[in-house]
């Protein structure tokens, strides 16, 4: 993956391509949900007087994120009646997902959780935006990478952070001053105000919806040489239908269980964090070793079509193993897993981490959302021009080193408590850093990725990124509470450290020496 002869006047002017213009539009649209899964939600749940605890483990509903390569196959297969043939495969499913989340936010809206029984319907509508979100990152990522070559992809990854990042603006420091310009604040809870700012995101979908009905469809290199019919089709939806039946069922079913467990090995161990990371492993286990033995027995029944499920699921993975050997594909999987284990972590906690040390929504959304998300552009720019000028791996070198340092200026913070100079200082950096860092890791993500396989090869780049980080990220809760915030802030800056010897061991490869 050599650098491009590109000149800085080229690399500028290439900003401007209708691909990389249109990934921007995608990037908001991408930005939308996730702010509402995580901090806006957490502020909103903080306060209506739910405990910290409860209200990092909401960022879980965000690990369809990290599951995505499961259904990942079906949207690159299964056509939508009547959709398909007038958008195309890419367009129609970004339709149907941005309409879906544009529900799901909406629905979201009409929970108040201060009511009996209400956090199990919030997490409902919130597990359901986690999927329909996700399900639009997999059909845009699929739509970015095969609708331009090599050449374009760091400076449409960067294009697609600009657009993400104001994305999430728009629906976190938007939401937190219309939540507050409404009538809600700590002191003084108001659902109807949260409830008009979770309707109004909804609307912001339209963004996305808009420019799916502009744009065309990008050619598609991949072709089977099979042709399946809509029976086989539903056949093939009906077996992972079950699949996530049969997952949800183990998990509800488990969940007085699992309460008790963690009660009894937080006695003996005199450590919660400890107790719910081990009760939660053993349900994740149990519930995805029953839905391997309910698709194993599915598999001898007629709705098991084995060519189908043979080029969806068996195929993207086998070509990756081919193309880069077992040793090299392994260790480029754990890489993936690993690379923004320190950013994700602590992010889940960080909104909560400045409320808790007086900071206002107003001052959050002012210097963390607004002036922050300035500096995430700049550094996704500044990244995606760097990685087209001397390579992708140089500048992951570059982000990985930074996201350690940056992480501990989280440190001085919280030792100086309420200092707004030191909150830009801090955001500043870290900010910068996460940007120049995403650039180039998406645009590596992307060159890993065969454009016959595109959907479902990144589906599982990007699940990689955020499952490990995102799941120690529901317990930041629990470890802020045993840790202190220095503690913790320590630790998720050293989960970092083994991202740079990581990095050292790829590029003694071939196929990444620069």
């Amino acid at each position: 993956m050599p650098p491009q002869s590109t000149s800085w006047q080229q690399s500028l002017k290439a900003f401007l391509h209708p691909r990389v213009v249109t990934m921007f539009f995608y990037g908001f649209s991408a930005g939308i949900p996730l702010l509402l899964i995580f901090s806006s939600l957490s502020l909103w749940l903080r306060e209506a007087g739910i405990d910290r605890s409860t209200v990092t483990y909401f960022s879980w509903a965000a690990l369809a994120y990290s599951f995505k390569f499961l259904w990942a196959p079906l949207i690159d297969r299964l056509p939508i009646p009547g959709l398909t043939r007038w958008l195309g495969r890419r367009r129609a499913w970004l339709l149907v997902a941005q309409a879906t989340v544009a529900i799901s936010v909406f629905s979201i809206s009409l929970v108040d959780p201060t009511q009996p029984g209400a956090l199990n319907l919030m997490a409902f509508a919130v597990v359901m935006l986690g999927f329909t979100a996700a399900t639009q990152d997999i059909v845009i990522d699929a739509y970015r990478i095969e609708s331009a070559g090599a050449e374009l992809q760091a400076l449409m990854s960067s294009s697609y952070i600009a657009g993400y990042r104001i994305g999430m603006l728009t629906s976190g420091a938007g939401s937190l001053v219309l939540a507050s310009w409404l009538g809600s604040t700590s002191e003084a809870y108001s659902y109807p105000a949260w409830q008009t700012t979770y309707a109004l995101m909804a609307l912001t979908m339209l963004v996305g919806a808009i420019t799916t009905l502009i744009i065309r469809e990008p050619d598609n290199p991949r072709t089977s040489p099979y042709q399946y019919s809509s029976s086989q089709y539903l056949k093939f939806l009906t077996i992972f239908v079950a699949g996530i039946a049969t997952f949800i069922s183990v998990y509800v079913m488990t969940a007085e269980l699992a309460t008790a467990l963690r009660t009894t090995l937080t006695d003996l161990l005199h450590n919660g964090v400890l107790s719910g990371l081990i009760v939660e492993t053993l349900r994740l286990t149990l519930a995805i070793l029953t839905v391997a033995v309910v698709i194993k027995a599915l598999s001898l029944t007629p709705l098991y079509e084995k060519r189908l499920v043979t080029e969806s699921y068996l195929e993207p993975v086998r070509d990756f193993f081919q193309r880069y050997g077992k040793r090299l594909a392994l260790l480029l999987l754990v890489f993936i897993g690993f690379y923004r284990i320190s950013d994700i972590v602590l992010g889940v906690i960080s909104n909560v981490f400045f409320e808790d040390i007086g900071f206002t929504k107003t001052e959050i959304a002012g210097v963390v959302k607004t002036f922050g998300l300035f500096m995430t552009i700049a550094g996704g720019f500044l990244g995606g021009l760097l990685a087209v000028r001397h390579g992708v791996i140089r500048v992951l070198y570059l982000g990985a080193f930074l996201t350690v340092a940056t992480n501990l200026l989280f440190l001085w913070l919280a030792y100086a408590g309420h200092d707004i100079r030191i909150l830009y200082a801090v955001i500043s950096a870290d900010n910068l850093t996460a940007g120049l860092a995403s650039a180039a890791f998406v645009a590596f993500l992307s060159q890993l990725t065969n454009v016959s396989f595109t959907a479902v090869q990144y589906a599982i780049f990007s699940s990689l990124m955020t499952l490990l980080p995102k799941t120690i990220g529901g317990y930041s809760g629990s470890m802020v509470d045993n840790l202190g915030y220095p503690g913790f802030f320590l630790l998720a800056s050293l989960m970092g450290v083994p991202v740079l010897g990581l990095i050292y061991l790829i590029q003694r490869h071939e196929a990444f020496r620069q």
